[in-house]
């Protein structure tokens, strides 16, 4: 009984892996690699420069799989709902994701994702993804959902990676509330 027992939590323990994003992100301390991509803001593209976004102030960056999937809409949603509180703390929030990059200019201005308050980034290949440990180890084509606060100075100040979608929004605004 005692070894059904360990191999059932043995299997359990590999199947809830598989399940889940690598959990291999960049580490707290780390200086953030620098990154321009393709983006769009309210449906309007523009070249995002993460150098130029950290001249202003801190910065987070969420990965998410693709877009217009469930669970990125509700967290490019709740990212939207919070906006003017990343701004109240200098803070700006780019999303970046190698899924579905040919939707990003209506995701980024429909109401019930980022409404036009946050940019998003398209990944095309996952090259940013990769440069930030961000791979989705299910699809790794994809993003996976990890957010970074980075600082001004450009070093990763948090990490939260969870494919839930549900808390990236809270952990993300109290680190950067956590800077000042």
């Amino acid at each position: 009984m005692k070894k059904l027992i360990t191999a059932l939590a043995i299997g359990a323990a590999l199947a809830g892996a598989l399940a889940t994003s690598a959990f291999a992100a960049l580490k707290e301390g780390t200086k953030a690699p620098d990154f321009t991509a393709p983006a769009y803001l309210a449906g309007q593209p523009f070249t995002y420069k993460l150098a130029d976004a950290l001249k202003k102030g801190p910065v987070v960056v969420y990965f998410f799989p693709a877009a217009h999937t469930a669970g990125c809409n509700l967290e490019a949603h709740l990212f939207s709902d919070a906006i003017d509180q990343f701004k109240a703390a200098h803070a700006t929030v780019i999303g970046v994701t190698a899924g579905n990059v040919d939707q990003l200019a209506d995701f980024s201005k429909e109401t019930e994702h980022c409404g036009g308050k946050f940019p998003v980034a398209a990944d095309q290949g996952a090259a940013i993804a990769k440069e930030y440990d961000a791979i989705l180890a299910k699809k790794p084509d994809w993003s996976d959902r990890t957010s970074y606060v980075i600082a001004k100075n450009g070093q990763i100040v948090h990490v939260y990676s969870n494919l839930n979608p549900n808390d990236h929004v809270t952990e993300t605004l109290n680190a950067v509330k956590a800077l000042k």
